[in-house]
């Protein structure tokens, strides 16, 4: 298979940030993904907030886990640190780095099955523990990469490209992160880049565990078992003496609505979301009407989006565990070995 990468030489009158970057300089591979997703539209608003930042990309540390999701830091911020864990382990690889060098912006990006399934353990000590990081779920309800089974963040109700409707009942990442003590929660929209921006510069910038759910609408997977023109009932209907597979393309799904209104966003297979952007006025510091209010607008058949709860003074794992403001993994033989008088003042300090 032969990728096609992007020319290195920009031209020469594109508009630089403080740091000196470019636009293209937080860019990152060309994209595999299937033409119209909405994670390529994350990886935008991504490249989009940290150059607004003027963040050096050197200085950022981008983990994943395994999925369509997981694929996308390829994708953007080329010239950052990057790494790819197995399926659901990313935040603990993430803590582990964080602790060793705090000095560095930890963006963790997931899916709704790396995270809400295989990991969702790890998701969960990640918030409790304060771990400073944006921790992205880019959510569309499906395993993209294994051909459109339910996730667990799939609506009870929902029907799957085969037909198949799910019975069970989804797992609610933004209540769990509210619960669990995130200190900046937040829900958006792939296609929604005006509000999806300022949601991410503030996870990068927050002093704590900070939480974005993203609603990603996969363009392969929803098509429904009634369409004449679903691949299954052209299969049923085709005498081909062989089975491939086309995915065709399809535009990306963008909407702008202004706070306080609700839009309703027609999917590929003519299902319909319906997102309510949080009112001007609401107030996003109160932890528990954050969840009511949430809860309230979902028994009404309505996804909210925007920043639902942030704790301005929120403390992060390092201040927790009162770790050295030095990063740990530049300690030298000095520190790590202070003498047998100070590990005796230690030892006296715990009995």
């Amino acid at each position: 298979m032969t990728y096609i990468t992007k020319p290195r030489m920009h031209h020469p009158s594109l508009s630089t940030n403080r740091v000196g970057y470019t636009r293209r300089d937080y860019e990152g591979r060309i994209s595999t993904l299937c033409a119209g997703c909405g994670h390529d539209s994350i990886s935008a608003a991504i490249i989009q907030a940290c150059w607004e930042l003027d963040i050096e990309p050197h200085r950022v540390a981008k983990l994943s886990g395994i999925g369509c999701s997981s694929k996308t830091p390829d994708y953007f911020l080329g010239a950052s640190h990057g790494f790819n864990t197995v399926h659901g382990r990313m935040p603990s690889v993430l803590t582990g780095a964080n602790l060793a060098n705090r000095d560095l912006l930890y963006l963790g990006v997931s899916g709704d099955g790396d995270s809400a399934s295989i990991g969702l353990g790890q998701f969960a000590n990640a918030m409790r523990r304060g771990v400073r990081m944006a921790y992205i779920v880019e959510n569309n309800g499906v395993y993209g990469l294994t051909k459109g089974q339910f996730s667990a963040t799939a609506d009870r109700g929902s029907k799957s490209k085969k037909g198949a409707i799910n019975n069970d009942s989804p797992v609610d990442l933004i209540g769990m992160a509210l619960q669990l003590g995130a200190t900046y929660v937040a829900r958006g929209f792939s296609g929604d880049k005006e509000q999806l921006v300022p949601l991410i510069k503030g996870a990068i910038g927050h002093g704590g565990a900070a939480f974005i759910d993203i609603i990603s609408p996969c363009v392969t997977f929803n098509n429904h078992s009634g369409s004449t023109k679903s691949y299954d009932y052209v299969r049923q209907h085709n005498d081909s003496v062989s089975r491939i597979d086309f995915i065709p393309q399809h535009s990306e799904i963008t909407t702008q609505y202004k706070p306080g209104e609700v839009v309703e966003v027609e999917q590929h297979d003519g299902t319909v979301l319906r997102l309510r952007k949080l009112h001007a006025d609401y107030e996003p510091t109160k932890r528990y009407a954050a969840l009511s209010y949430m809860n309230e607008r979902h028994e009404s058949g309505e996804i909210l989006t925007g920043l639902l709860y942030v704790d301005p003074l929120s403390l992060d794992l390092h201040a927790s565990l009162n770790t050295t403001h030095l990063p740990l993994n530049q300690l030298g033989p000095k520190e790590l070995c202070p003498g047998s008088a100070q590990l005796t003042k230690i030892n006296g300090s715990l009995r």
